[in-house]
């Protein structure tokens, strides 16, 4: 199935095999309504990834996917972007990497360039129950918008990268989810997409490799060698998921 959607300021064309939806995103769906009739309260899925796996078009779909089937329950799709620092933070402020004092703006992706502190606080108020506002990250005006998103639906799937990192200050995020998802891919097929994305914003070629080479890539092997287990872990291919791990149940 082909799927069109603006993620963060920009047109995304995906594709889903129908046999995967079929066989693991409309069952998942279904495990998730469950679980929400199961526990009677709002249900927190986190989905982490590192960049370029497709992580934020996969939610945006999932929820697609929910009110194309009529699902008894409102799922909702949201992003940790929306707690990139603002640009004039992250260029006013260094950090030390390799031994040299740099712009954040330079690594902005990292874990440190992120409000984790405001992020842990708005998932807190998510697993409330509560309708709530979330931010929007915009990646054409490199900002987030704040309070750009009501937070009002039964199920509410959380996408990011570092939501399952297993280092200080964020190995804690989980204890907030109810069901966590992991994704992971191959280096190579993430730093192509990576390029193509930066490209698509309007970066030169060039200038998209050495952004991504410099920073994306070093959060690349981060995600991948430092998220912690999921209850669900899937790899990615250019066209389809494979099940690497999943809990009995859900």
């Amino acid at each position: 199935m082909n799927y069109i959607a603006n993620i963060n300021g920009i047109e995304v064309n995906a594709y889903y095999n129908e046999k995967t939806i079929s066989g693991l995103f409309i069952p998942l769906l279904e495990d998730l309504a469950a679980m929400h009739s199961e526990k009677q309260k709002r249900i927190l899925v986190m989905i982490a990834a590192p960049p370029g796996a497709g992580k934020s078009t996969l939610v945006s779909f999932l929820e697609h996917l929910a009110e194309e089937n009529e699902s008894e329950k409102s799922f909702q799709a949201i992003g940790m972007d929306g707690f990139h620092r603002q640009q004039d933070y992250l260029l006013s402020h260094t950090v030390t990497v390799n031994g040299k004092a740099i712009p954040m703006v330079d690594i902005k992706g990292a874990p440190v360039t992120f409000d984790l502190v405001g992020l842990r606080e708005k998932i807190a108020e998510v697993t409330d129950g509560h309708p709530c506002k979330w931010p929007r990250y915009d990646r054409l005006l490199h900002n987030p918008v704040e309070d750009a998103i009501m937070i009002d639906a039964d199920i509410v799937l959380l996408e990011g990268n570092y939501l399952l990192l297993d280092l200080d200050g964020w190995r804690e995020l989980s204890d907030y989810a109810d069901y966590t998802i992991s994704l992971s891919a191959d280096e190579e097929l993430l730093h192509e997409r990576l390029i193509a994305r930066k490209v698509s914003t309007g970066m030169k070629k060039e200038a998209a490799e050495k952004f991504v080479d410099f920073s994306d890539m070093p959060n690349v092997r981060l995600c991948l060698d430092k998220t912690k287990h999921a209850d669900l872990e899937l790899e990615v291919s250019n066209s389809d998921y494979d099940i690497i791990r999943r809990r009995t149940g859900i």
